[in-house]
């Protein structure tokens, strides 16, 4: 096998030298919109293909807002609706030429600050912490660093920050609605012992609208946000004698848990026999094997929305921006029709 010896990356005082121009006139050359003959252009370009000369764009960015990089700190990443967050977030921050540094907090808070330490010395732009549960702590050093911070799904934490928020009151009311309309009279709520800020709304919420409808709803954290949680849960729930005939769970991925021990170790059948309903629209939600009705985050439209704050560099007079999704209803079979 033939062997292919790597490159060099040339630095720009050796494409001038190369290309016989001055150092200004290749950084004008990789500066878009700044003047430069067309000769020199083609000269420098023609000694930066043959360098293998890329433009260095961190060091531009210590002092350039718009070319330093932006992190993503975000828990259980693996997880569907936060792999599918993070998807729709970095393609759109690419789109609009952003570098991204992404920091997985879920190997505990010292590895996690250790890396956030890292992006604030790489002088990153700005931070954007998911839903979930990264430490509080690892917020409140991005903010007294004086990064502009965005929040999602986490409203309320913190101030000096922007947020990108779920219309949850009308979405709870809604998924309540959803299964009082389908004849449901014994309600729970399966939850999450992972009381991020997005899990402990929806629960409160809805067990809210139940009670203003005057009925009975049990609530169940069964373990963190995961599939086996809603195993866990629908072993404990319907193994009752007062068992639940209508079920919101906080995320698809508990849902997908508890349907499928309904089914297959207590032979119910959905939505005859329980009636139950999701959050997210996870892709696996759709599946032939669920069809979960469940609630949308508009991922793309929040993407769009946290692209367009990052166009706008805080200061001392900047006005923070609490931004309001609706997260529209997605009807498939887990619910019965009125």
């Amino acid at each position: 096998m033939k062997k292919t010896q790597p490159k060099n990356i040339a630095s720009a005082a050796e494409v001038a030298k190369l290309a016989g121009v001055s150092r200004s006139a290749v950084s004008r050359t990789f500066t878009p919109g700044a003047s430069v003959s067309k000769d020199t252009r083609e000269r420098v370009l023609a000694a930066a293909a043959e360098l293998n000369y890329h433009v260095n764009h961190l060091a531009r960015g210590l002092s350039n807002e718009k070319s330093r990089p932006v992190c993503i700190l975000g828990a259980n990443l693996n997880a569907p609706y936060q792999a599918s967050l993070l998807d729709a977030l970095t393609q759109r921050l690419q789109l609009a030429g952003r570098a991204v540094m992404v920091i997985n907090t879920s190997g505990g808070e010292a590895s996690a600050d250790a890396a956030l330490r890292q992006t604030l010395n790489y002088r990153a732009s700005a931070t954007i912490v998911l839903s979930g549960t990264p430490q509080t702590t690892l917020i409140e050093t991005c903010v007294q660093s004086g990064q502009h911070v965005i929040l999602v799904n986490r409203a309320g934490q913190f101030e000096g920050t922007d947020h990108i928020s779920i219309d949850y009151q009308s979405a709870m009311a809604d998924a309540h609605h959803m299964l009082f309309r389908a004849g449901c009279n014994n309600l729970a709520v399966v939850s999450s012992t992972i009381q991020s800020p997005s899990i402990l709304t929806r629960e409160t919420l809805f067990i809210q609208a139940a009670n203003n409808a005057e009925q009975a709803c049990t609530l169940l954290r069964a373990g963190p946000t995961s599939y086996q949680t809603g195993v866990e849960a629908a072993r404990r729930l319907l193994a009752s004698r007062d068992r639940p005939d209508g079920v919101f769970c906080v995320t698809d991925l508990i849902a997908c848990g508890f349907m499928d021990v309904a089914r297959n170790e207590f032979g119910l059948r959905i939505p005859e026999d329980i009636c139950i309903v999701g959050f997210d629209d996870i892709e696996q939600s759709s599946w032939l094997g669920y069809q979960l009705t469940t609630f949308a985050q508009p991922l793309t439209a929040m993407a769009d929305a946290i692209s367009e704050l990052l166009e706008h560099t805080p200061d001392k007079t900047h006005k923070k921006q609490h931004l309001t999704f609706h997260a529209p209803p997605v009807w498939r079979h887990s619910v019965r029709p009125s």
